[in-house]
């Protein structure tokens, strides 16, 4: 595994919310910078959108965890 799904996993729900929509604010940014310039590296894209599924995955099994 890489170093920021582990990073996500160790988090609790509270903070992966955050964390998402850190990520998600993130994905807007690079959005609105490639419309003024082309962007140097295309995988951020794909890297963000992964990671953003990543943390929903935990986030939800977290809120698995706490319903039983």
């Amino acid at each position: 595994m890489d170093k920021v799904r582990d990073k996500l996993r160790q988090l609790d729900a509270k903070e992966l919310i955050e964390e998402v929509e850190k990520l998600r604010r993130e994905l807007f940014s690079l959005r609105l910078a490639v419309i003024s310039s082309p962007p140097k590296d295309n995988s951020q894209f794909r890297k963000l959108r992964k990671n953003i599924a990543a943390a929903l995955t935990f986030l939800h099994e977290k809120q698995q965890e706490q319903a039983k």
